[in-house]
């Protein structure tokens, strides 16, 4: 591997042993990550796009050190994460979506101070720092606050705010918006994608489920499903895939038995699923004629249509066109290993 990438992995492999109970049969291995191939330039914001138990986190973790690669090769600015963890370190930070972080008797401000003096800051940059992250995220107010007295989303935010702090050459954000609200989400995309434009020689690679996250942030992303990374490219050339295909999206009163629609000529890939009390059903169409026999199909059923729509394709069209399910009718199938 040539050391001109800032994230480089070859025939990546994490298994992982299943534990079972005393007198059950063996399960079968895990396999987190198959055979990993990836690059990520210097100066790229890149995405991660996959359902929970894709293999998203078990990358990052190897990545950050955290975690062991059952075979295979990672290299983050160059150097072997398996040969030598702590040089790795000093080039990076990460932040989990849902984590919290630092001391519950600690103050906020206090919290993020100590880690300034773990990352090795002086005083004055420390407090500036902290001082425009508090601003960024929201919680100037609560700087003398208690950690223990803020809510989840407070604590997320201070978690977010902490992994800017050492200005790492390298910056790793797993699920950085998971459960925070629609506003603080937006400031903090809009934050991410500025802190990565003002900083040429930085690189970030952000792991997300949001589709839109991934679309309106990342310069390139790869789709993992699996263990496996299906396609990688830039959001508009991976929508480009469908270029010529009808993309229509239904949703109908509730249908028991969706299988019926993937055998239609002229059906490129479909996925259906329940979804606030109706079925949500996704085509991507060769011929939009087909939508006649579909429409034909549903009444047949004994379901009636609610709406119908017809749109651009979007990277969640593109997971359905290379999976055959939306992202979302995997994670309702699943489990949470990621």
């Amino acid at each position: 591997m040539s050391h001109s990438w800032a994230i480089e992995t070859e025939n990546l492999v994490r298994i992982y042993k299943v534990k079972h109970k005393r007198g059950d049969a063996e399960s079968a291995p895990f396999k987190a990550l198959d055979g990993v191939n990836s690059q990520v330039g210097t100066g790229e914001l890149f995405g991660l796009l996959g359902p929970n138990g894709a293999g998203k986190t078990t990358l990052i973790k190897i990545l950050t050190t955290l975690l062991l690669p059952t075979s295979g090769t990672a290299r983050v600015d160059g150097v072997d994460v398996a040969a030598n963890p702590q040089e790795v370190r000093r080039r990076i930070n990460m932040v989990s979506g849902g984590d919290t972080c630092g001391y519950g008797l600690l103050t906020v401000e206090e919290n993020l101070w100590m880690f300034t003096q773990f990352y090795g800051l002086d005083n004055k940059t420390a407090r500036e720092r902290i001082g425009k992250m508090l601003e960024i995220v929201g919680l100037q107010d609560k700087a003398k606050s208690k950690s223990y007295q803020l809510s989840t989303g407070q604590k997320q935010k201070m978690n977010f705010a902490r992994g800017f702090l050492n200005d790492p050459k390298i910056l790793f954000l797993d699920e950085p918006t998971l459960g925070l609200d629609v506003q603080t989400s937006r400031v903090l995309r809009k934050f991410v994608k500025q802190w990565v434009r003002e900083r040429p020689g930085r690189t970030l690679l952000l792991t997300t489920h949001y589709m839109a996250e991934a679309d309106e942030l990342c310069d390139r992303v790869a789709i993992i499903n699996q263990g496996k990374i299906l396609a990688c490219d830039t959001p508009a050339n991976l929508k480009k895939r469908l270029q010529g295909a009808s993309v229509f999206k239904l949703h109908v009163t509730p249908l028991e038995q969706t299988e019926l629609f993937s055998d239609l000529p002229g059906v490129s890939n479909f996925s259906g699923h329940r979804r606030n009390g109706h079925t949500e059903l996704n085509f991507i169409l060769d011929d939009e004629n087909t939508l006649v026999k579909i429409l034909s199909a549903v009444q047949q059923s004994g379901a009636h249509l609610i709406s119908l729509d017809k749109h651009e394709p979007t990277l969640e069209d593109v997971f359905i066109d290379l999976v055959g399910k939306s992202l979302s009718e995997i994670e309702e199938q699943t489990g949470s290993v990621s």
